[in-house]
C-alpha cells in the first residue's frame, strides 16, 4: 500500500480549446436530433429512471488528506440524486447501457470551479471504474458514429484504428455497455475520472451498505419500491493518487488498484424517497468548489461539453 501524495500533475496540450470546441459542435448535433424525435432533453443520459431527495453527511474523524473542501469537516447537508441510462436514446431500462448515478449536494458555500462562489457540489457517477475512451476525441468520435447506427460505429472504428486496434475498441465497447447490472441499490458508481481534494487528487466512489438481492423488475420500479419500505444507504469514499505510474491523472483507462491506493470512506449518502423533479437542473461535474475540481482531459473536455448540453435545452 502506497501513501496519498499531492505531486499529481495535469498534461494540457496547447490545442484542447480548439478540439473541444469542434466536440461540442458534434455533440450539440447529437443533442439537437434527438430533441426534434424526443423532446428537449441531454445529449447523454437522456432517460432519467429516478429522481430522489436525499441527505449527504461528511463523517467525523476522517484522515488529514480528505479534509477538504466538502470533507472538511463533519456536516449534514441536503441533496438531490438523477438516476439515469447513458444512452442519447429514449430506450427501455432493460436495454444494455451505461448507468449514471448523479448527486447534487446542497448548502455548500465557498470559491467555484466555474469561478465566484457555488451554493452546490455536484458528484457523477457511472458504473464503472474506468473509462472506456482514452482520449475525449475518441469518445465524441465514436459517439458520432454511433448516433448514425451500429454500422456507421463498427465502419468508424475500422478506418480509425485498422482491423487488430477495430476489434479491440469493439470488445471493450461491448464489455462496457453490456456488463451486467442488477440495480442501483445493488451496484457500485464510480467517478471513474479523478477530481481534486485540493491539494490532493482523488476517485470517487459510492457502494450501498446493504445492498440486499438483485432485482428482477425495471429498475425504476425496483427503486420505488425499496425506498417505500425505507432509506436506502451508500458509503461514499475517496481512492487517492499515490503517483503517476499506479494512479495516472491523465490515462482514463486505468483502474486504480485498490492494494496501492485502498478507498477510504468520507460520508453516507442516504436516499429518502422517489419524489424529486430533478430533470430541470443542471448535473455537471464542474458544478461545485474549486477544492474539487475535474482533473484529467476527458474532465476538461466535459467542462465545455455540458456546458455546450445545457445551453441547448435552456438550463445554462
Amino acid at each position: 500500500m502506497s501513501s496519498p501524495s499531492s505531486a499529481w500533475r495535469e498534461q494540457v496540450a496547447a490545442d484542447e480549446a480548439a478540439r473541444f470546441a469542434r466536440q461540442g459542435k458534434i455533440l450539440a448535433a447529437i443533442q439537437a436530433a434527438r430533441s426534434a424525435r424526443y423532446g428537449a432533453g441531454r445529449a447523454l443520459h437522456r432517460k432519467a429512471v429516478l429522481g430522489a431527495n436525499a441527505t449527504f453527511e461528511v463523517l467525523a474523524g476522517l484522515p488529514v488528506e480528505a479534509r477538504h473542501g466538502l470533507f472538511a469537516a463533519p456536516g449534514r447537508y441536503p441533496a438531490l440524486v438523477r438516476l439515469s441510462n447513458g444512452s442519447f436514446d429514449m430506450q427501455a431500462n432493460t436495454r444494455p447501457d451505461i448507468r449514471g448515478f448523479a448527486v447534487k449536494v446542497n448548502g455548500v458555500t465557498g470559491p467555484s470551479s466555474l469561478d465566484g462562489t457555488t451554493d452546490h457540489q455536484d458528484f457523477l457517477l457511472i458504473n464503472h471504474d474506468s473509462f472506456a475512451s482514452r482520449t475525449s476525441d475518441e469518445f465524441v468520435d465514436a459517439a458520432a458514429a454511433l448516433a448514425k447506427g451500429e454500422g456507421a460505429l463498427l465502419l468508424w472504428l475500422f478506418r480509425s484504428f485498422g482491423l487488430r486496434g477495430a476489434l479491440t475498441r469493439l470488445k471493450t465497447l461491448a464489455g462496457v455497455v453490456r456488463k451486467p447490472f442488477s440495480g442501483f441499490a445493488t451496484e457500485t458508481f464510480n467517478t471513474a475520472l479523478p477530481i481534486a481534494v485540493w491539494p490532493n487528487a482523488a476517485k470517487l466512489r459510492l457502494k450501498p451498505v446493504a445492498p440486499g438481492a438483485p432485482t428482477d423488475k425495471d429498475f425504476a420500479q425496483d427503486m420505488r419500491d425499496r425506498l417505500v419500505v425505507g432509506p436506502l444507504v451508500y458509503d461514499v469514499a475517496l481512492q487517492f493518487f499515490v503517483d503517476e505510474k499506479v494512479t495516472p491523472i491523465e490515462d482514463p483507462t486505468v483502474v486504480w488498484p485498490e492494494a496501492q491506493s485502498p478507498f477510504v470512506s468520507v460520508a453516507r449518502l442516504t436516499l429518502t424517497d422517489a419524489d424529486a423533479d430533478v430533470e430541470g437542473l443542471r448535473f455537471d461535474p464542474w458544478g461545485g468548489l474549486a477544492a474539487h475540481r475535474p482533473l484529467g482531459e476527458i474532465m476538461r473536455a466535459r467542462k465545455a461539453a455540458y456546458y455546450v448540453s445545457q445551453v441547448g435545452r435552456g438550463a445554462a
